[in-house]
């Protein structure tokens, strides 16, 4: 009995540390608080049929997202976040405008293994809205509109367990995000904006 005892008490201990320490099971739920960094591309592309050069700037803001696992370590996410607010430059011009912009992106993720250090990778679909467009310099007065975007994303990171249902999230994106620029109603051309999105977030899960 004492044996019996023993062997079930060494069990029970046995089990609890062999719980997965992320375990991402079908019917699993997280919730992901962060701060991110969206950084176009260095080359944004030209306006004008060339003549304008265009810079976008990076912006960091606070971010969340919420997946809901379809199958073991398979989930679909959705993140959202506060308003981006990027400077527009054109070379030789200096800063020309700003806009902000908000990027839900869903994404299909698969995470990897059943440790306390989980990496994961993605893929899924970004709308991107711009909208308070408004202009300085050059511009000072015009009329600027930049136009919604659809694109694919890409999404990888790790996770890395803290707590019973907590985890440091350590990631990056790059989302295709393309917006046709006007100004006071004259079509100037297209802007690939295309950044990485990286940053940190805390991950619970419930």
């Amino acid at each position: 009995m004492k044996f019996r005892t023993s062997a079930l008490a060494l069990a029970l201990v046995l089990g609890g540390a062999a719980t997965p320490a992320l375990a991402q099971s079908a019917g699993t739920w997280t919730l992901g608080v962060g701060v991110h960094q969206v950084n176009p591309k260095s080359d944004n592309g030209s306006l004008a049929g060339g003549a304008l050069p265009v810079e976008v700037e990076s912006n960091v803001r606070p971010t969340i997202t919420g997946e809901y696992f379809i199958a073991d370590n398979l989930g679909i996410e959705v993140l959202a976040s506060l308003p981006f607010k990027h400077d527009i430059a054109i070379d030789g011009l200096g800063t020309v405008g700003e806009a902000k912009h908000l990027p839900p992106t869903v994404s299909l993720q698969y995470h990897f293994g059943q440790g306390k250090v989980k990496p994961f990778v993605g893929a899924g679909v970004n709308y991107t809205k711009f909208f308070s467009e408004d202009t300085s310099g050059a511009l000072e007065g015009a009329d600027l509109e930049l136009s919604a975007s659809w694109g694919l994303a890409a999404h990888a990171g790790v996770d890395f367990k803290v707590g019973e249902n907590g985890a440091i999230r350590i990631d990056a994106r790059w989302i295709d995000i393309d917006t046709d620029v006007s100004v006071d109603g004259q079509d100037l051309g297209t802007v690939n904006i295309d950044p990485l999105v990286y940053g940190a977030a805390y991950v619970f899960s419930f």
